[in-house]
């Protein structure tokens, strides 16, 4: 059974850190292209940033230089480092595994930062 587990979301005041972390059990994540999305209130989901195996990160254009993506393959997990904070990065931030055609995502945390 493939699970996706993320963690440390929270509130957090505009400016702020926050570090979410997904776990991952139930696939060979080492070949996996590690995602994270987020959904605000009354919007679609959308990309945020992503990691390949091979350690190629691409990031939202909104994001880069504030936001970091990385994952540690012994451990099958994925992390966000979210630094400078702003109130529009209030969403649900989901995790995401990916190797064509496997898709999977987790249930997803929520981040809230207040202005």
């Amino acid at each position: 059974q493939v699970q996706l587990v993320e963690s440390g979301g929270g509130l957090v005041q505009a400016g702020g850190s926050l570090r979410l972390s997904c776990a991952v059990s139930g696939i060979i994540f080492r070949f996996y292209t590690m995602g994270w999305y987020r959904q605000a209130p009354g919007k679609q989901r959308e990309f945020v940033a992503s990691l390949t195996s091979g350690r190629t990160a691409n990031y939202e254009h909104s994001v880069k230089g504030r936001f970091t993506i990385s994952r540690d393959d012994a451990k099958k997990a994925v992390y966000l480092q979210m630094d400078s904070l702003k109130p529009e990065d209030t969403a649900v931030y989901y995790c995401n595994a990916r190797v064509s055609p496997l898709d999977y995502w987790g249930q997803g945390t929520q981040v809230n930062v207040s202005s």
